[in-house]
């Protein structure tokens, strides 16, 4: 296959952020590539995977099957694969799907699975996108299925829980310890700000359990597949502020509340965080001049003392907080004139 026919189908805009070009390490000669038209739809080379990039080639057909199924798609669905690879979970998801987008970084996996649909009734269903999928702007999709490699776990996540317009579900392979993380409970050890920020904008399962020897190379640790769905609508929050209380407060997830948010750059960065908004108030509220001037002259670390000393958050510890004690912390210091953004 000439190679700018393969080219015009990856993103030109995307390619220059990969650390390859399309040109270097051509996979096939003029041999290869006819003998590749003959091959019949999901044929595949055992191309060596990059482990440096967290490649592992998920080889078991039947967990193929059943990680697809879980997604539960629609033949009106469009479909972004975060990493597609050689295209072993591609050629299933466009046989079921109107239409998949592929995000590659690996210019080698952008030929592979380019190759497996070509000359197939599933080549014009098919777009891959070469670059890398943090950095790279999704287009508009359904549902996201990933292999996601560990380097990247937290960056996609938190990628897809702000994505906008809402897709309907993603369904992803992690590393189990991290995709225990994401449905961890308050009180365990795994507890932390991904649990937290996770499920307050999703409802998260785990669908099944994928051993080592899945995979081609076997990863050092087991892999879970998730189910991640949106909350539509969103929680009433400012997501910004919130994140900004919950990254201080699981910092030290262990140490009490009053331990954590009292120390000096904390109460530096609250300082001037009410500064600010102070200012931005009576700008905007010239002509009242009502406010209680007490209220407005207390430092961060005095309403810190007072908030932490009410009975709800006495020696409190992040790690056994759940989502609405934390809503209700962040209320009341809001209330007090205390933003974390």
């Amino acid at each position: 296959m000439p190679k700018n026919k393969r080219i015009r189908r990856s993103d030109p805009t995307a390619a220059s952020s990969a650390p390859y070009s399309l040109s270097d390490k051509s996979s096939s000669n003029n041999n290869d590539a006819s003998s590749s038209r003959n091959k019949p739809e999901g044929a595949s080379n055992l191309v060596a995977p990059n482990t440096s990039l967290g490649q592992h080639f998920l080889k078991n057909p039947a967990v193929v099957t059943a990680i697809v199924a879980k997604a539960g798609l629609k033949p009106t669905d469009t479909v972004l694969e975060i990493g597609p690879g050689t295209g072993n979970m591609t050629i299933p998801l466009l046989q079921q799907s109107k239409n998949v987008v592929a995000i590659e970084y690996d210019t080698r996996m952008v030929r592979e699975v380019l190759k497996r649909v070509e000359g197939t009734s599933s080549e014009r269903k098919l777009k891959v996108i070469q670059g890398d999928a943090i950095k790279t702007r999704f287009p508009f999709f359904d549902v996201c299925v990933a292999n996601v490699p560990y380097q990247i776990s937290s960056a996609l996540v938190f990628k897809l829980l702000s994505h906008r317009p809402m897709f309907r579900c993603a369904v992803m392979m992690f590393q189990e310890e991290f995709a225990l993380r994401l449905t961890a409970r308050p009180g365990e050890a795994l507890y932390c700000r991904l649990s937290v920020n996770c499920q307050l904008l999703a409802k998260v399962d785990q669908l099944m359990k994928v051993g080592r020897n899945n995979f081609r190379p076997p990863p050092k640790v087991e892999s879970r597949v998730v189910r991640i769905e949106l909350r539509n609508p969103p929680p009433p929050v400012n997501f910004t502020e919130w994140d900004g209380m919950i990254r201080l407060i699981f910092n030290r997830k262990n140490k009490t509340l009053r331990s954590v948010l009292l120390t000096k750059p904390t109460i530096k960065m609250l300082n001037e965080n009410m500064r600010t908004q102070r200012a931005l108030n009576n700008s905007n509220n010239n002509n009242n001049m009502a406010d209680d001037d007490e209220e407005k002259e207390k430092g961060a670390d005095e309403i810190i003392e007072e908030v932490v000393a009410m009975e709800q958050w006495k020696d409190k510890r992040a790690n056994k907080l759940d989502l609405d004690d934390f809503l209700a912390l962040l209320a009341e210091f809001n209330k007090r004139g205390v933003h974390f953004a």
